[in-house]
């Protein structure tokens, strides 16, 4: 959400701002809606000041003893008048924040200017990409291959996008929860946090999903609850309409969730397997920090992303996403993207944002430093890792000649096995 004030004073500015991130503003919409606004405030405010001047006068009027009921139906007018007025300024005022609430945040200054992804940064590769002896085969084959993925049980459970894990399979999703939760707290300072996986149309409105997004999420009939796309909502929401101690900031916080997206947007991209999917799991990164330390938070939260990718021995690289393919939300991104060999390309297999005051200014939530003012604060958030997609990319990168998989040394103890084969996976 922006801020009306900034909004009003510097509207041409924003709307080339948006422009390189692809979005027409419609200034003269918003011009429409703030005169009129400032019409109707100003007639309510010149009436108020004209009731409160007949009110004193018809008071000394009645003291001397003269009639005064006509200049009393006066009165009764305009205050009738008055309270349409107000209305009418209440009725702008949603209207106002219906317009505020679909305009996407302004990019920050840093971020490359560009059309589309074809514009994105590449910033640094870690890993090399391995040489294999035989040609690699993609999860989608080699996972039902193993007996560790069943996509067709899940379709028949629930439909496309959906997928079942057998043995190992199963076991080496939860080792991955585990290993980036026990990272992420023990090494990165994060705090562990649990929160329901089911969330009220404030909280998506307050980390921007809503109401532009409603599409891409799954609704509970008969109540207003969603099913959570990502813990960074029921996360971020943690502090709305709350005024936090600026002592305490920044405040990182890790959580697992299991996640869902209707992915309407991603029609015909990325069928096969499981890279996108209906229902998947997810451990994330949150922090609220004051709007001078979000930019090297930023750069930490993704430090501690890549940390994992690197433990695991996972080849990616790092690409700062242009004004064009950044999120609603976002004011900076950067993707870090593994290397699948099975598909011969990177995929994102993690977002990591600052979303400055934006998210904060929608969700209220601010900070004080000492006795001063409450300001907002800025919030980030990123995928540290997503599960998934790391699960894919340990299939696709440590397979071996026979169909085996072997486990990177980093994950052995969480998983109990240095190799997955088939004997790890279905009985039935």
């Amino acid at each position: 959400m922006h801020d009306l004030q900034f909004f009003r004073s510097h509207i041409d500015t924003i709307r080339e701002r948006l422009l390189g991130r692809g979005y027409a503003l419609d200034v003269d919409a918003f011009r429409d809606l703030d005169a009129r606004r400032r019409q109707y405030v100003t007639e309510s405010e010149r009436l108020k000041a004209e009731r409160n001047q007949a009110t004193a006068e018809i008071g000394k009027l009645r003291r001397e003893g003269v009639d005064t009921s006509g200049r009393q139906q006066q009165v009764r007018a305009i205050g009738e008048r008055i309270a349409e007025l107000d209305h009418q300024v209440e009725e702008l005022d949603t209207e106002f924040r219906d317009f505020l609430a679909r305009v996407p945040n302004l990019p920050n200054e840093s971020v490359p200017v560009g059309r589309d992804e074809h514009a994105n940064q590449e910033i640094h590769r870690w890993g090399a990409p391995r040489e294999f002896s035989f040609v690699p085969k993609a999860h989608w084959d080699l996972g039902p291959e193993l007996g560790i993925l069943d996509l067709e049980r899940a379709a028949k459970i629930a439909g496309a996008r959906f997928a079942v894990y057998w043995g190992l399979g199963a076991r080496l999703e939860r080792a991955l929860i585990n290993f980036m939760l026990d990272i992420h707290i023990r090494e990165h300072g994060y705090q562990e946090v649990l929160p329901p996986f089911l969330v009220n149309s404030d909280s998506l409105f307050g980390t921007g999903q809503l109401p532009k997004f409603a599409e891409d999420l799954f609704k509970c009939e008969k109540y207003d609850l969603w099913l959570a796309p990502t813990a960074e909502v029921p996360v971020t929401n943690l502090f709305r309409d709350e005024t936090l101690n600026g002592d305490v900031l920044p405040i990182s916080l890790c959580a697992y969730t299991p996640c869902f997206r209707s992915e309407a947007g991603s029609y015909g991209r990325d069928v096969r397997g499981i890279i996108r999917q209906h229902q998947f799991q997810k451990v994330e990164l949150v922090k609220f920090t004051r709007p001078e330390q979000s930019a090297a938070e930023l750069e930490k939260l993704t430090r501690n992303a890549e940390t994992i990718l690197e433990k695991l021995e996972l080849p990616y690289r790092r690409v700062a996403l242009c004004t064009g393919d950044l999120g609603f939300s976002s004011a900076k991104t950067y993707d870090l993207e593994v290397w699948l060999p099975g598909q011969n390309a990177y995929k994102e297999i993690s977002s990591c944002s600052n979303f400055e005051a934006f998210q904060a200014r929608r969700a209220q939530i601010r900070y004080r430093a000492g006795k001063g003012k409450p300001e907002f604060v800025h919030t980030l958030n990123g995928s540290g890792l997503a599960v998934g997609r790391t699960w894919v990319a340990i299939v696709e990168n440590y397979q071996e000649a026979d169909g085996s998989v072997r486990v990177p040394v980093a994950l052995q103890p969480y998983l109990g096995a240095e190799r997955i084969d088939r004997s790890g996976g279905r009985l039935i």
